[in-house]
Protein backbone atom coordinates (compact mmCIF):
# COMPACT_ATOMS: atom_id res chain seq x y z
CA UNK A 1 0.00 0.00 0.00
CA UNK A 2 2.97 2.50 0.89
CA UNK A 3 4.27 2.02 -2.76
CA UNK A 4 0.78 2.37 -4.63
CA UNK A 5 0.33 5.80 -2.81
CA UNK A 6 3.87 6.65 -3.10
CA UNK A 7 5.01 5.18 -6.13
CA UNK A 8 8.35 4.56 -4.03
CA UNK A 9 10.94 1.70 -5.10
CA UNK A 10 10.67 -1.15 -3.42
CA UNK A 11 14.56 -0.59 -1.97
CA UNK A 12 12.82 2.68 -0.37
CA UNK A 13 10.06 0.40 1.03
CA UNK A 14 12.40 -1.74 3.06
CA UNK A 15 14.34 1.88 4.30
CA UNK A 16 10.43 3.03 5.23
CA UNK A 17 9.55 -0.92 6.97
CA UNK A 18 12.96 -0.11 9.21
CA UNK A 19 14.53 -2.53 6.87
CA UNK A 20 12.54 -5.33 8.96
CA UNK A 21 11.52 -6.88 5.97
CA UNK A 22 13.47 -7.12 2.79
CA UNK A 23 12.52 -5.71 -0.66
CA UNK A 24 12.86 -9.38 -2.65
CA UNK A 25 10.59 -10.62 -0.15
CA UNK A 26 8.11 -8.35 -0.56
CA UNK A 27 7.95 -8.74 -4.03
CA UNK A 28 7.97 -12.02 -3.59
CA UNK A 29 4.87 -11.70 -1.49
CA UNK A 30 3.15 -9.68 -3.82
CA UNK A 31 3.60 -12.36 -6.42
CA UNK A 32 2.62 -15.11 -4.37
CA UNK A 33 -0.88 -12.96 -3.30
CA UNK A 34 -1.05 -12.40 -7.20
CA UNK A 35 -0.90 -16.38 -8.30
CA UNK A 36 -3.36 -17.47 -5.45
CA UNK A 37 -5.91 -14.35 -6.79
CA UNK A 38 -5.80 -12.08 -3.57
CA UNK A 39 -5.74 -9.02 -5.31
CA UNK A 40 -9.07 -10.21 -7.37
CA UNK A 41 -10.81 -11.20 -4.80
CA UNK A 42 -10.62 -8.10 -2.61
CA UNK A 43 -11.57 -6.17 -5.45
CA UNK A 44 -14.75 -8.13 -6.38
CA UNK A 45 -15.80 -8.39 -2.72
CA UNK A 46 -15.48 -4.85 -2.52
CA UNK A 47 -17.58 -4.07 -5.96
CA UNK A 48 -20.23 -6.78 -5.03
CA UNK A 49 -20.91 -5.08 -1.36
CA UNK A 50 -21.01 -1.98 -2.86
CA UNK A 51 -23.40 -2.89 -5.64
CA UNK A 52 -25.38 -4.88 -2.13
CA UNK A 53 -25.28 -1.90 -0.40
CA UNK A 54 -25.59 1.38 -2.57
CA UNK A 55 -25.99 -0.52 -5.97
CA UNK A 56 -23.97 0.04 -9.47
CA UNK A 57 -25.56 2.89 -11.09
CA UNK A 58 -25.19 1.19 -15.00
CA UNK A 59 -27.95 4.08 -16.26
CA UNK A 60 -24.83 5.41 -17.96
CA UNK A 61 -21.28 4.47 -18.32
CA UNK A 62 -18.42 6.72 -19.29
CA UNK A 63 -15.06 5.27 -20.66
CA UNK A 64 -11.76 7.36 -21.85
CA UNK A 65 -8.49 6.52 -21.56
CA UNK A 66 -5.24 8.30 -19.85
CA UNK A 67 -1.41 7.99 -20.18
CA UNK A 68 1.28 7.79 -17.25
CA UNK A 69 4.89 7.68 -17.35
CA UNK A 70 6.74 4.07 -17.17
CA UNK A 71 10.45 4.78 -16.99
CA UNK A 72 11.25 1.69 -16.77
CA UNK A 73 9.84 -0.03 -19.55
CA UNK A 74 8.69 -3.76 -19.95
CA UNK A 75 5.24 -5.21 -21.05
CA UNK A 76 2.63 -3.09 -22.17
CA UNK A 77 4.84 0.04 -22.79
CA UNK A 78 5.43 2.35 -25.75
CA UNK A 79 6.51 5.85 -26.38
CA UNK A 80 4.11 8.13 -25.04
CA UNK A 81 2.36 11.07 -27.88
CA UNK A 82 1.73 13.50 -25.03
CA UNK A 83 5.53 12.78 -23.37
CA UNK A 84 8.38 13.75 -26.02
CA UNK A 85 8.23 9.95 -26.85
CA UNK A 86 8.98 8.92 -23.53
CA UNK A 87 8.03 5.63 -22.51
CA UNK A 88 4.53 5.13 -21.06
CA UNK A 89 1.69 3.30 -20.16
CA UNK A 90 -1.87 3.69 -20.70
CA UNK A 91 -5.60 2.54 -19.41
CA UNK A 92 -8.98 2.66 -20.58
CA UNK A 93 -11.61 2.93 -18.20
CA UNK A 94 -14.96 2.68 -17.83
CA UNK A 95 -17.09 3.97 -15.24
CA UNK A 96 -20.82 3.57 -13.93
CA UNK A 97 -22.38 6.76 -13.04
CA UNK A 98 -20.94 7.57 -9.56
CA UNK A 99 -17.54 6.76 -11.13
CA UNK A 100 -17.35 3.23 -9.58
CA UNK A 101 -14.94 1.51 -11.54
CA UNK A 102 -16.43 -1.07 -13.52
CA UNK A 103 -13.55 -2.89 -16.31
CA UNK A 104 -10.28 -1.45 -17.67
CA UNK A 105 -7.86 -2.64 -20.43
CA UNK A 106 -4.36 -1.57 -20.42
CA UNK A 107 -1.70 -0.93 -22.78
CA UNK A 108 1.62 1.00 -24.06
CA UNK A 109 0.51 4.82 -24.31
CA UNK A 110 1.07 5.02 -27.63
CA UNK A 111 -1.64 2.19 -28.20
CA UNK A 112 -5.40 4.24 -29.92
CA UNK A 113 -8.28 4.63 -27.43
CA UNK A 114 -10.15 2.93 -30.25
CA UNK A 115 -7.82 -0.27 -30.33
CA UNK A 116 -8.52 -0.18 -26.18
CA UNK A 117 -12.31 -0.18 -26.25
CA UNK A 118 -12.60 -3.86 -27.11
CA UNK A 119 -10.90 -4.57 -24.47
CA UNK A 120 -12.09 -2.35 -21.62
CA UNK A 121 -15.63 -3.88 -22.79
CA UNK A 122 -14.72 -7.75 -22.41
CA UNK A 123 -13.64 -6.43 -18.72
CA UNK A 124 -16.88 -5.28 -18.34
CA UNK A 125 -18.58 -8.46 -19.81
CA UNK A 126 -16.44 -10.43 -17.27
CA UNK A 127 -17.54 -8.48 -14.41
CA UNK A 128 -20.93 -9.35 -15.89
CA UNK A 129 -22.21 -6.06 -16.44
CA UNK A 130 -22.21 -5.12 -20.06
CA UNK A 131 -25.61 -6.36 -20.47
CA UNK A 132 -26.96 -3.92 -17.60
CA UNK A 133 -25.56 -0.55 -19.40
CA UNK A 134 -28.34 1.48 -20.99
CA UNK A 135 -26.34 4.63 -22.21
CA UNK A 136 -22.57 4.64 -23.06
CA UNK A 137 -20.58 8.12 -22.55
CA UNK A 138 -17.44 8.25 -25.47
CA UNK A 139 -15.54 11.52 -26.26
CA UNK A 140 -15.08 12.50 -29.61
CA UNK A 141 -12.42 9.86 -30.64
CA UNK A 142 -14.85 7.51 -30.84
CA UNK A 143 -17.09 9.28 -33.29
CA UNK A 144 -16.90 6.86 -36.12
CA UNK A 145 -19.72 4.61 -37.91
CA UNK A 146 -17.56 1.42 -38.16
CA UNK A 147 -17.09 2.18 -33.79
CA UNK A 148 -20.56 2.84 -33.64
CA UNK A 149 -21.55 -0.64 -35.57
CA UNK A 150 -19.22 -2.34 -33.05
CA UNK A 151 -20.97 -1.59 -30.13
CA UNK A 152 -24.38 -1.82 -31.61
CA UNK A 153 -23.11 -6.13 -32.13
CA UNK A 154 -22.60 -5.76 -28.80
CA UNK A 155 -25.46 -4.94 -28.00
CA UNK A 156 -25.28 -0.99 -26.57
CA UNK A 157 -27.32 1.19 -28.84
CA UNK A 158 -28.10 3.84 -26.58
CA UNK A 159 -24.48 6.00 -27.48
CA UNK A 160 -23.61 9.08 -26.58
CA UNK A 161 -21.06 10.06 -28.11
CA UNK A 162 -19.32 13.75 -28.90
CA UNK A 163 -19.44 14.24 -32.21
CA UNK A 164 -15.93 15.42 -34.15
CA UNK A 165 -14.79 18.99 -34.24
CA UNK A 166 -16.84 20.09 -31.03
CA UNK A 167 -14.31 22.30 -29.03
CA UNK A 168 -15.36 24.69 -25.72
CA UNK A 169 -15.50 28.08 -27.06
CA UNK A 170 -13.04 30.98 -26.00
CA UNK A 171 -14.16 31.72 -22.15
CA UNK A 172 -16.01 28.40 -21.90
CA UNK A 173 -16.18 25.89 -19.49
CA UNK A 174 -14.24 22.48 -20.42
CA UNK A 175 -16.77 20.52 -18.38
CA UNK A 176 -19.91 22.13 -20.14
CA UNK A 177 -18.62 19.97 -23.44
CA UNK A 178 -17.45 17.30 -21.06
CA UNK A 179 -21.29 16.49 -20.43
CA UNK A 180 -22.24 13.13 -18.72
CA UNK A 181 -18.43 11.81 -19.27
CA UNK A 182 -17.20 14.04 -16.53
CA UNK A 183 -17.53 11.24 -14.28
CA UNK A 184 -14.82 9.09 -15.50
CA UNK A 185 -12.20 12.21 -16.41
CA UNK A 186 -12.16 12.80 -12.25
CA UNK A 187 -12.46 8.49 -11.90
CA UNK A 188 -8.93 9.06 -13.82
CA UNK A 189 -7.51 11.84 -11.98
CA UNK A 190 -8.27 9.61 -8.14
CA UNK A 191 -6.36 6.31 -9.91
CA UNK A 192 -3.77 9.29 -10.96
CA UNK A 193 -3.25 10.42 -7.38
CA UNK A 194 -1.54 7.15 -6.30
CA UNK A 195 1.91 7.46 -7.66
CA UNK A 196 2.94 4.01 -8.50
CA UNK A 197 -0.05 4.37 -11.30
CA UNK A 198 0.78 8.12 -12.15
CA UNK A 199 4.58 7.15 -12.76
CA UNK A 200 4.59 3.32 -12.67
CA UNK A 201 7.82 1.44 -12.45
CA UNK A 202 6.79 -2.15 -12.93
CA UNK A 203 7.79 -4.34 -15.28
CA UNK A 204 4.77 -6.74 -16.08
CA UNK A 205 1.39 -5.26 -16.76
CA UNK A 206 0.21 -8.12 -14.32
CA UNK A 207 1.82 -5.65 -11.43
CA UNK A 208 0.27 -3.16 -12.80
CA UNK A 209 -3.17 -4.83 -12.80
CA UNK A 210 -2.56 -5.72 -9.12
CA UNK A 211 -2.01 -1.96 -8.34
CA UNK A 212 -4.96 -0.86 -10.09
CA UNK A 213 -6.95 -3.65 -8.17
CA UNK A 214 -5.55 -2.34 -5.21
CA UNK A 215 -6.01 1.33 -6.08
CA UNK A 216 -10.34 0.41 -7.36
CA UNK A 217 -10.84 -1.65 -3.62
CA UNK A 218 -9.60 1.57 -1.82
CA UNK A 219 -11.61 3.63 -3.75
CA UNK A 220 -14.63 1.86 -3.31
CA UNK A 221 -14.08 1.26 0.37
CA UNK A 222 -13.69 4.37 1.03
CA UNK A 223 -17.36 5.49 -0.68
CA UNK A 224 -18.90 2.82 1.96
CA UNK A 225 -17.08 4.44 4.73
CA UNK A 226 -18.63 7.85 3.59
CA UNK A 227 -22.02 6.30 3.10
CA UNK A 228 -21.65 5.21 6.55
CA UNK A 229 -20.72 8.12 8.66
CA UNK A 230 -23.47 9.69 6.28
CA UNK A 231 -26.34 8.02 7.09
CA UNK A 232 -25.66 5.59 10.04
CA UNK A 233 -26.89 7.65 13.31
CA UNK A 234 -23.95 5.15 15.75
CA UNK A 235 -21.24 4.24 12.91
CA UNK A 236 -19.74 0.90 14.70
CA UNK A 237 -15.61 1.87 14.77
CA UNK A 238 -13.55 0.33 12.05
CA UNK A 239 -11.88 -3.15 13.27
Amino acid sequence: MIRLVTGSSWVDIEAILDFKVSDTTIRRRRDEWISAGVFDTVMNEALAGYDRILELDLDTVAIDGSIHKAPCGGQGTGKSPVDRAKLGWKWSLAVDTAGIPIGWAIDGANRNDVKMLDPTLDSIAANGLLEDIDTLCLDRSYDYPKIRNQLHNRGLVELDIQKRGTKPKPGEPHRLTLGLRWIVEAANSWWTNYGQLRRNTDRRNRHRHAAIKLATTVLIIGRLIDYRNRWSPNPAPIG
